[in-house]
């Protein structure tokens, strides 16, 4: 306990050390902070080498009363506030063969992560915390540029392992291989010490109100419904600022030049016209990292196709026709991924909605961890959409700090409340509107320190939904007090005297401050301030 733990790959072979001050030996030495508040080790090579795994463990006393949080892995990841008695179930119980089929792994950390599981053991990615009553204990990493840290729980051992994700990194010069730090206070304090520390600049940004079109048509979109959900928003109770145009007015995903002219006989710029004449933001979804099976950029460059070391494309999921990771170390592939960003740009749009942008790192290559490579996929894509805001979405959070300007920090919502009872089983970043209300919540204080969150869309209509009208409010009002993106997929002219009531009230809870959050019986409490008045909102019962 208490110590650091690294394994290598060297000239002579593999090696094991063990230490909790500074060290040398003939491989390397290593530059140590361990003080009970702050675990750093940097490694400084004598000869190049390969890590196998750096790890850190140290006591923790758990109790019985407490909650934790672990980050989950990337933006649509389940991450709620639990007992630590609570375990996560998912993909446990399913056969392997239907994992890697749907590639049910793919979408979080399930094919790569090789930790321990069981009831008393959680783990998370970048940043947890122990939760009594209103003092936090805040496990931060400081280092996620380096490689991904995952943060283990271990309950009933009362011990706490930081890990970095390094499989194969090639040390050649000095490598910061954990850097992790702890604080105690408020909710407040901890978070604001740790982005001071990790020196992330405030977002620049202001909250926004707007559309987008994924949840009412899906890929089912075309000039007539887009022009026509465009003319509802002037019925939209206060002025809007975005209008987002979501997947589906591709040919195929990857094909992002082959505008679909079925869809949309007059391309796209007569629309992005159209809605700059209402005074509105227009925003473009992409998904730049991948493309799919049917596209032809599959099929005419497959040298573009990040690919595994058995030479076989990597799969990223079961999305479209079967999604695939393109390579961006890949010359060519950044030329593309530049031009395309370059013509969007050109046709008028200020925002672009950045999705499926793990697929980035599905491998550590080049020598780099996965956490460098999306560090890297991040890097490039801020300086290539200078002068435009980026909403980022299934991404790694620590990865899209500073980078980004609004990040979703949930999974998808769903037309009902928990999806279908056989979507239960499979994994973490299935959509669920009831666990995108649980992120929304404890995801809550990345907003206005990392970027604006995006808690993903309400609906307050009364058509092409499940939700109950009680399900319809929470999601609104917890959307607007918890994050920094307020989008609905609704078309407002057909709004309720009811729904345009609770679409103001939604609006009215944009200026409150959220004091307490907890999960108690089923149900998530949110306790806020407004006006001078304390009022708590309860989520409904899973």
């Amino acid at each position: 306990m208490n110590s650091f733990r690294i394994r290598l790959r060297a000239r002579d072979g593999e090696h094991a050390y063990r230490f909790s001050s500074s060290a040398e030996c003939a491989v390397f030495s290593a530059s140590v902070i361990n003080d009970g508040k702050r675990f750093r080790l940097v490694l400084c090579p004598k000869q190049k080498f390969r890590l196998l795994s750096v790890e850190y463990t140290m006591d923790f006393e758990f109790e019985p009363s407490q909650q934790i949080f672990l980050n989950g892995y990337q933006s649509w990841t389940y991450s709620p506030e639990r007992p630590i008695r609570q375990s996560d179930r998912a993909l446990k119980y399913l056969p392997s063969k239907l994992t890697d089929k749907y590639g049910l792994d793919r979408y979080g950390d399930g094919f790569f992560y090789r930790g321990r599981q069981s009831s008393s053991i959680h783990h998370g990615y970048s940043y947890a915390y122990v939760r009594n009553g209103s003092e936090y204990t805040l496990f931060g990493s400081l280092a996620e540029s380096s490689g991904f840290t995952a943060i283990e729980f271990d309950t009933r051992k009362n011990a706490v392992t930081f890990s970095k994700d390094c499989t194969g990194r090639l040390v050649s010069g000095k490598y910061t291989a954990l850097d992790m730090h702890i604080y105690k206070g408020s909710e407040d304090n901890v978070f604001d010490y740790w982005f001071t520390d990790m020196r992330i600049p405030a977002p620049s940004v202001k909250k926004m109100l707007g559309y987008t079109s994924w949840y009412d048509h899906y890929q089912d979109i075309d000039e007539i419904k887009i022009i026509s959900d465009l003319a509802g928003l002037d019925s939209m109770p206060a002025k809007p600022d975005v209008f987002q145009i979501d997947d589906g007015y591709e040919t195929f995903v990857g094909d992002w030049f082959d505008v679909d002219t079925q869809k949309f006989p007059c391309g796209l710029e007569s629309i992005v016209k159209s809605i700059e004449q209402k005074g509105l933001i227009p925003g473009i979804w992409l998904a730049p990292f991948l493309c799919e099976r049917d596209s032809k950029l599959y099929r005419q460059h497959p040298d573009w196709l990040l690919t595994d070391r058995h030479g076989k494309p990597v799969y990223t999921g079961c999305n479209w026709s079967g999604g695939y990771a393109l390579d961006i170390y890949n010359g060519q592939v950044r030329e593309y991924i530049r031009r395309v960003l370059a013509h969007y740009k050109q046709l008028g749009f200020k925002l672009f909605k950045l999705d499926f942008l793990y697929a980035a790192c599905m491998l550590p290559r080049r020598g780099k961890t996965r956490g460098e490579v999306m560090a890297d996929a991040m890097a490039f894509l801020r300086r290539e959409l200078q002068g435009c805001m980026i909403l980022g979405c299934g991404v790694p959070l620590a990865s899209a700090f500073g980078k980004v300007d609004f990040c979703r920090i949930g999974c998808d919502m769903t037309l009902d409340y928990d999806d279908k009872p056989h979507m239960r089983l499979t994994h973490s970043e299935r959509p669920s509107t009831k666990n995108t209300m649980a992120d929304t919540v404890f995801r809550r204080q990345l907003s206005g320190r990392a970027f604006l969150n995006d808690p993903d869309v309400f609906l307050l209509r009364d058509t092409n939904t499940k939700l109950t009208a009680q399900e319809k409010k929470n999601l609104a009002f917890v959307n607007a007090l918890c994050g920094g993106v307020l989008f609905t997929s609704d078309n407002c002219a057909y709004y309720s005297d009811e729904a345009r009531q609770v679409f103001m009230q939604a609006l009215g809870l944009r200026g409150a401050r959220v004091t307490q959050a907890y999960a108690d019986g089923g149900s998530i409490f949110v306790t806020y301030e407004l006006d001078g008045d304390e009022q708590t909102l309860r989520l409904c019962k899973g």
